[in-house]
């Protein structure tokens, strides 16, 4: 008799969640046709009645495939930096970024070992060949977040956030492969940095699979067939087809597990700014004061 009424608010929290990433969906995402995940971040009201610049900072998955279209989008919107958080083994294979000419390319890789995996995002690049993501079961998308501020990418987002601070920089865009796990938790910091608060981060960080719904569709078709060509079990084949699906939709949880592990190493997420990246109160502070506006200058 309890379940019920139980149930039926996890549906509505869920409808309401959808309708909410729904209307974010035609207000931060650019539309590439080469790169869909491409997205602003800015718009987002701080927990102190701020509000984060639009047209500053954008986050986004690989460039390569940009058009001829999406390449004068770029130009359009100004674009100054590319900090890009590839490997040169996945660049390799990918190819390196369309942009305008002009633009500043940083390149930051981050890798590192992974439930046991080492050199985790290089190895996902063979995954992604063969179809074959066994390796990488469903958890590890929930422990790749944990171990991205637990040392793997340490050095790398505090790198991100001397980017940051420099205004000559702007406007910027950062990425990974498909701007989700290594873009989900760097954005996770610079919206925590400037006093969003949890719920609208992990909205955000969902707002991937609003973005990518087309070509999340297609690319789980394509690696499990690309996996029919490998011989393995019945029990095999459905956990590899579980696993890629896990890879590629995103949940909660999953950004959820940076904030727990950077509170159970640091004592919170901002110990973690603190300790973990070495950001001083006055560089947070300086950093809200270039990307956030007050309640009476919100134009942006």
């Amino acid at each position: 008799m309890e379940q019920a009424p139980r149930m039926a608010a996890a549906a509505l929290a869920i409808a309401a969640t959808l309708c909410t990433l729904a209307a974010q969906a035609d207000e931060r995402i650019i539309g590439l046709k080469g790169q869909p995940n491409f997205r602003d971040i800015g718009g987002y009201e701080t927990s102190d009645g701020r509000k984060i610049k639009s047209g500053l900072v954008y986050r986004s998955g690989e460039l390569p495939k940009l058009t001829d279209e999406d390449v004068e989008t770029l130009h359009a919107l100004g674009i100054k930096t590319v900090v890009n958080f590839l490997t040169p083994g996945e660049i390799e294979w990918r190819g390196k970024d369309r942009l305008p000419d002009g633009v500043r390319v940083i390149n930051i890789p981050i890798t590192g070992e992974v439930a046991g995996i080492p050199d985790a995002a290089n190895q996902l690049v063979e995954a992604r060949k063969s179809g074959d993501f066994r390796k990488f079961p469903p958890e590890f998308n929930r422990q790749v977040h944990e171990e991205l501020v637990s040392g793997i990418a340490d050095q790398q987002y505090s790198e991100l956030f001397k980017i940051l601070a420099d205004k000559s920089n702007y406007p910027l865009v950062y990425h990974c492969s498909h701007g989700i796990h290594r873009t989900g938790s760097a954005t996770a910091l610079v919206l925590s940095a400037l006093g969003v608060q949890w719920e609208t981060v992990r909205e955000d960080y969902l707002l991937s699979n609003v973005a990518r719904q087309s070509e999340i569709s297609r690319r789980i078709d394509q690696l499990k067939d690309q996996a029919n060509n490998i011989p393995m079990s019945d029990k095999d084949r459905s956990a590899n087809s579980e696993a890629i699906r896990a890879f590629y939709v995103l949940q909660p949880e999953y950004i959820d597990a940076s904030r727990k592990a950077a509170a159970q190493k640091y004592g919170s997420l901002d110990r973690y700014l603190e300790d973990g990246l070495g950001l001083k109160d006055q560089q947070i502070r300086d950093l809200r004061e270039l990307l956030t506006s007050s309640p009476g200058n919100q134009k942006n």
